[in-house]
């Protein structure tokens, strides 16, 4: 096996695959929603750098392990102020209290939302595509843990910060 590095052209989690773009200029390595899966994501975003261990199959290069993954810097909060929907007291939020455990109900990446419910809590929590989007995610699958930020909107609870499950684990 071979260490390449590239960036995430794009992933649909739909069809349940995607392509990185080797930064060495080979082909386009393919990668695979149960590779993402045991790296603890369900989906990734375009312009992801990404590390993964790859093999050659009859149809190129395909990845067998993630190894490292960074997300491309964005400010959260300049992206979420943008989405004038969301009717946010930004400066309410409380960042200094850990993320919270939740699981997703329902998300649709058509119509760009969906739902969680926050762990021993049966209020639902709305999620919206664009802070998936400012916190490296493209879509959530349904029953997927992960943990959220949640601040009052002016229809309910809103997560404004998504993260996988595995960056509430401490390192170590």
């Amino acid at each position: 096996m071979t260490t390449k590095s590239g960036s995430v052209k794009w992933f649909d989690g739909n069809k349940g695959f995607g392509f990185i773009a080797d930064d060495g200029g080979e082909s386009d390595i393919l990668l695979h929603a149960n590779v993402l899966r045991n790296y603890g994501h369900s989906s990734v975003i375009e312009g992801t750098r990404i590390e993964v261990e790859v093999t050659q199959s009859q149809r190129g290069l395909q990845a067998t392990e993630i190894l490292s993954m960074e997300i491309p810097e964005v400010d959260p909060e300049t992206i979420l102020r943008g989405v004038p929907d969301l009717g946010i007291d930004f400066d309410s939020i409380d960042t200094s209290q850990p993320l919270t455990p939740a699981r997703v109900k329902w998300f649709d990446k058509v119509k760009g939302f969906g739902f969680v419910n926050v762990f021993e809590n049966n209020e639902d929590v709305f999620v919206h595509m664009e802070v998936l989007r400012a916190y490296g995610m493209s879509e959530l699958v349904q029953g997927e843990a992960l943990c959220v930020r949640t601040a009052d909107g002016p229809r309910g609870r809103m997560a404004v910060e998504v993260r996988a499950w595995d960056f509430a684990v401490p390192s170590g």
